[in-house]
């Protein structure tokens, strides 16, 4: 990102970004509620068109099809379709990478089951592939989420608080599900995290936003207790 700026109407939601993240990092974005982590994230995902800047991801443009079907996304809403089954939420990941008749007939018969079924045996789901996501509870939706990005297979994982909804137990394993197997590709993992916790286990770099800028971006054996009581400091 060079010099991303983000503003919805009168309001600007990120600052003059600069960031570089690249291969086999695993960066944290910290701050306090509207400092312009989803913002960021969004814009990096291509959902969100900077207002004014660069972005390029992967190295091309987030308006490439090609590119965003090599970027996976954990969304804060989750973006799952309740009445769905689990089995074919979990196949959403693949969705991009295939033909509109592929993805309809899957619909009736889904396709890549024993990847779909491993993916929800490392999050703990296999036995609830064939029930609706609406019948789920808050945390296995997330954990939902997190499958259909294992199948994905991503370069890039980009996560919005993946492990909000989740027991300390579960927040670890899905942070390393997330991370451990995009690193290994050479793929990279930007996550928006309010667990220092969870920061300190599982990323190596932390970058803080306050006010929709980049105000700290260091390496998170750095990172101290003055810096968090900083970033989350209420201005009156």
């Amino acid at each position: 990102m060079d010099g991303v700026t983000v503003r919805y109407g009168g309001t600007t939601a990120l600052a003059g970004v600069d960031l570089e993240v690249g291969p086999g990092e695993r960066v944290a974005l910290v701050g306090a509620s509207g400092a312009g982590k989803s913002t960021l994230l969004a814009v990096a995902n291509g959902s969100v068109p900077p207002t004014s800047g660069s972005v390029r991801v992967l190295g091309a443009s987030t308006a490439d099809r090609r590119v965003r079907a090599r970027v996976g996304t954990v969304h804060q809403s989750l973006e799952l379709v309740g009445r769905l089954r689990v089995v074919h939420d979990v196949n959403a990941g693949r969705l991009a990478g295939w033909s509109a008749a592929r993805a309809a007939w899957s619909l009736l018969r889904p396709q890549g089951l024993p990847e779909v079924l491993a993916a929800l045996e490392q999050v703990g789901l296999a036995d609830r592939a064939f029930e609706r996501t609406e019948q789920l509870s808050g945390g296995q939706r997330q954990r939902v989420a997190i499958a259909r990005l294992l199948v994905q297979r991503p370069d890039l994982v980009l996560a919005d608080e993946p492990a909000s909804a989740l027991d300390p137990v579960l927040a670890d394993r899905a942070l390393a599900l997330l991370g451990e197997p995009t690193l290994a590709r050479g793929g990279a993992l930007v996550a928006a995290l309010h667990d220092p916790g969870l920061v300190r286990r599982h990323c190596d770099r932390v970058v803080g936003l306050a006010g929709g800028r980049v105000v700290l971006d260091s390496p998170v054996t750095a990172l101290t207790a003055a810096d968090l009581a900083e970033l989350y400091r209420t201005v009156p």
